[in-house]
């Protein structure tokens, strides 16, 4: 229902460190109507160009603190919010290089009254400069 939502407009880019380019980032939102555990955030799957980024690779931030997707596992006391943007980072020294992109990222969410854990996915292409 969501799902063309996830991805916060305008969101993509990479980011630095006084290295240089880290990694890339974009904003996500929930898709769901409402509030979930970050535990019951099975997971979040990005894709670049068609090519898979490593489950390894990917951090989840919100409300100024980060965790690996394994963490997440195990965080009870937080949440993230319908309607809040999250921050999801990818540790890629160099980032993604400039210019056009197809980014594909997908939530899995654990919902109490479904026997299933669904995935919604959002495809936007986007440039990075």
């Amino acid at each position: 229902m969501y799902d063309q939502h996830i991805i916060f407009p305008d969101s993509v880019r990479n980011t630095r460190s006084e290295d240089g380019v880290i990694g890339f980032e974009l904003g996500a939102r929930l898709p769901y109507y409402r509030g979930q555990t970050l535990s019951a955030v099975e997971d979040i799957g990005l894709a670049i160009d068609g090519e898979k980024v490593p489950r390894e690779q990917i951090r989840f931030s919100v409300r100024g603190k980060t965790w690996s997707l394994d963490e997440l596992e195990t965080v009870y006391e937080e949440r993230w919010e319908f309607g809040e943007v999250a921050r999801i980072s990818v540790a890629q020294p160099g980032g993604l290089a400039p210019g056009a992109h197809q980014v594909t990222a997908s939530v899995q969410l654990r919902i109490s009254y479904l026997p299933w854990s669904p995935v919604t996915s959002c495809t936007i292409d986007t440039t990075v400069a």
